[in-house]
């Protein structure tokens, strides 16, 4: 999995105990590419689950991003409205950012919030050059932890110290809802961040940010930002049509640019060959943002792609649900999948794959594996042949090869709507999973409130 090494972390990433290898965490630091690392200091991972393990309170908490760090722990960040249990001290009952750190072997080390009295949602952790972090998510408060706010929720970016302290934070938006949901640091200490703008409302505000028909787009918008690195704003572009458009996942290129997944509603403007309601839509982007290239993906459902990542060829994997069973879905196999796209580097189609059951099966992350395959994290509802449901929704973990065929798959939950959102394999060849596991809990893991976020090990 070559990355530029200019970039740090930019893989986007959602506990019982973790044993790391010192010599193996060294070599690796913060990342999760593995070409550097010795074969013989990974051990394959068969999908066997070591540990399940719950951190929360009383009301509704989750995970949505993990990280392995530079000293071989993890750093995991998500939002939480809990008062009590883990967030003893926190004032209000409303979502902050939850950022945990966890040692190499799965003691937690410290776990701080950020926000203020408002709607505050962390989406994605990565670690900065300097062994600190970088935060994104959308927020609503402009007290407490942020000093401004635009309207609804903004792009809300902080950037702390190694120890979790804030060292500055930005807000980002307009009178309407704007969210992020990725962030990678760029070769200048900066930082490129993604999400959606609501452009009816940006409007309203003045913002022109692509010329004279800048006010012909519609409601929401791809919206990529580029900050440097005290957090000031160097430039922002939006892309999309008269629907909704949505950037979920971004990751460089080689030449420098990035490449953005997410969903278009829309067929015009920067759309072309629209296939259906929604469709995966993935867009290259120069290092300046200006547009490369752009690729719509799916059939005549509903098709959103939720993240992506480079393959060793250059070429892109990106994941997400499909609810098509024609277009680009060569071999639907229920209600809905996890749907799996490669684009070779040019966004030029190579191949799909389809994995689930008959009823609903979602896709929300895909990482690299140590052995040249991929993980895809999301959640099922089917049941039938290797695929056991507890209840509603439970996590679900399927491991691929390179080429996308099944290795194995794993469910995880109980009787409510259990979510898998992120995964990370550690140094030594452990999976790490993240996500939330909703009341009542899973066997022998009961939750402590409405959902708790949950970190399984598998191994």
């Amino acid at each position: 999995m070559a990355r530029p090494s200019k970039y740090r972390n930019p893989w986007r990433t959602g506990r019982k105990v973790l044993l790391v290898s010192g010599l193996a965490a060294m070599l690796l630091g913060c990342s999760k590419d593995r070409d550097d690392l010795p074969q013989d200091l990974l051990l394959p991972n068969n999908g066997e689950l070591v540990s399940a393990r719950v951190f929360g309170g009383s009301g509704a908490d989750t995970g949505r991003s993990i990280i392995q760090t530079a000293d071989g722990g993890l750093a995991i960040l998500g939002f939480s409205e809990s008062t009590d249990g883990d967030l003893q001290g926190k004032a209000l009952a409303v979502n902050d950012y939850w950022l945990l750190k966890l040692d190499a072997h799965g003691t937690l080390e410290w776990s701080r919030t950020y926000g203020g009295s408002k709607d505050d949602v962390g989406q994605a952790v990565i670690q900065t050059s300097d062994g600190g972090y970088a935060l994104t998510g959308y927020a609503m408060s402009d007290d407490g932890d942020g000093s401004n706010n635009e309207g609804f929720h903004d792009n809300w970016v902080l950037r702390l110290d190694p120890q979790g302290e804030i060292l500055w934070e930005r807000s980002f938006g307009f009178s309407g809802h704007d969210h992020s949901y990725d962030i990678l640091q760029t070769d200048d200490g900066g930082f490129f961040f993604i999400g959606f703008l609501d452009l009816t409302a940006a409007r309203a505000d003045g913002f022109e940010g692509k010329g004279n028909y800048a006010t012909l787009h519609g409601v929401g918008e791809f919206w990529c930002t580029k900050i440097d690195q005290r957090g000031e704003l160097q430039w922002r572009y939006y892309f999309g049509g008269t629907n909704n458009d949505r950037a979920h996942a971004v990751v460089p290129s080689p030449d420098g640019g990035f490449v953005m997944a997410g969903f278009s509603e829309s067929e015009d403007f920067d759309i072309t060959d629209p296939n259906g309601s929604y469709d995966f839509w993935v867009v290259k982007v120069q290092a300046d943002g200006q547009l490369v290239w752009q690729k719509n993906l799916g059939g005549t459902g509903i098709d959103i792609a939720w993240d992506l990542t480079r393959s060793a060829d250059g070429g892109y994997l990106v994941a997400g649900h499909s609810f098509s069973s024609d277009g680009d879905v060569s071999d639907p196999q229920g209600e809905a999948d996890m749907w799996l796209v490669k684009l070779s580097e040019a966004g030029e189609f190579l191949w799909d794959a389809s994995y689930g059951g008959a009823a609903f099966d979602a896709a929300e992350s895909i990482t690299p594996a140590a052995d040249g395959g991929f993980y895809l994290t999301g959640s099922s509802r089917s049941s039938g042949d290797d695929l056991e449901n507890a209840g509603e929704n439970d996590l679900l973990i399927v491991k691929i090869g390179p080429d996308g065929a099944t290795e194995w798959r794993r469910t995880y939950g109980g009787t409510g709507l259990d979510l898998g959102f992120d995964a990370v394999e550690t140094s030594d060849g452990a999976l790490m999973v993240i996500g939330e596991l909703a009341e009542p809990g899973a066997a022998g893991l009961p939750t402590r409130g409405a959902t708790d976020l949950l970190l399984l090990q598998f191994r």
